[in-house]
């Protein structure tokens, strides 16, 4: 007699475990009755920063200073993130451009030499015409170590052979 209450228990006890799954819960763009918009999207919080969103923000409005480090790892981002569409050089004449998709412009253009870092900058951040956005994919510090490349690749278009350090001592 006395086991019948344990036993009965035992039974019911695995019964009584709930998990996060099993739980009432309400869906981003459920209606609801819960708050008086009668939606359970809520708004954020005035003032409200995400993490890392100001850090972020200082590193993007702020270039760092061109060293061969920056520039090295700038033509490794470029090689992995520009290139394809851009090509090595960056006259626009990547593998993607050569498969039929529309051709990027060339960086050696008068436009483009002209155009100033922060504008570069948030092209690579928001994307423009068919180039999408690379904010998730490149750190604000790569933006602009692709940047510092950039800008060499430019100026190596441009640079006249006698004005190069050494060059005459370099020329078979």
């Amino acid at each position: 007699m006395r086991a019948a209450p344990l036993l009965l228990s035992l039974l019911l006890l695995p019964g009584c475990k709930q998990e996060m799954k099993q739980q009432r819960r309400l869906d981003t763009y459920e209606r609801s009755s819960l708050w008086p918009d009668g939606t359970t999207a809520r708004p954020l919080p005035e003032g409200v920063v995400a993490r890392g969103d100001l850090a972020r923000d200082a590193a993007a409005a702020t270039p760092p200073e061109v060293t061969p480090a920056l520039l090295a790892r700038g033509q490794e981002r470029y090689g992995i993130y520009c290139a394809p569409c851009h090509g090595p050089a960056g006259d626009g004449d990547g593998m993607i451009p050569r498969r039929g998709f529309p051709r990027p412009p060339s960086y050696h253009t008068d436009r483009l030499r002209a155009a100033p870092a922060p504008y570069v900058y948030d092209v690579i951040t928001r994307g423009y015409g068919v180039m999408y956005g690379y904010a998730t994919r490149v750190a604000p510090a790569d933006r602009w170590a692709i940047i510092a490349y950039i800008r060499a690749l430019q100026l190596s278009r441009s640079v006249a052979l006698a004005e190069v350090p050494d060059a005459r001592e370099r020329l078979p």
